[in-house]
């Protein structure tokens, strides 16, 4: 399951790029529109501005921006990001891998293949759409 943290960065994400190019948006506005606790989009925008998706001015008059266009942001950099391996096992993660504890054999383990393919399947859409495509 998506957690809500990945959510909501993704709303806030998609409603930046709605808006013209290197407009401030004040967080209030993204947390009203989107529906979004204020405190909680804080945190999550600290730590997309930190990944290199946003730009942030301070002050009067400051607020977020996109440091990319739109169709250049994948969504499989958003998604580990903001949730962490986008595989559901360790032991099929490419970019997070761990041997599984109770599995002697990986490739003999049904499990290990379901989910390898279940890995291969969210890749592939989650890297044919960007930022760009949700808009």
């Amino acid at each position: 399951m998506l957690s809500k943290r990945t959510k909501y960065g993704i709303k806030a994400l998609t409603y930046l790029a709605r808006q013209d190019d290197k407009v401030l948006v004040q967080i209030g506005s993204i947390a009203t529109s989107e529906n979004i606790p204020h405190k909680f989009l804080e945190s999550i925008l600290l730590t997309l501005r930190k990944s290199g998706f946003l730009g942030a001015k301070k002050g009067k008059g400051g607020g977020y921006y996109l440091l990319k266009e739109a169709s250049e942001i994948k969504m499989t950099d958003v998604i580990r990001t903001l949730e962490g391996p986008i595989a559901m096992l360790p032991c099929v993660s490419l970019n997070y891998y761990e041997k599984c504890d109770d599995c002697p054999d990986e490739d003999t383990c049904s499990v290990h293949k379901l989910m390898i393919e279940v890995r291969d399947n969210t890749l592939e859409i989650l890297r044919n759409n960007t930022l760009a495509d949700l808009v």
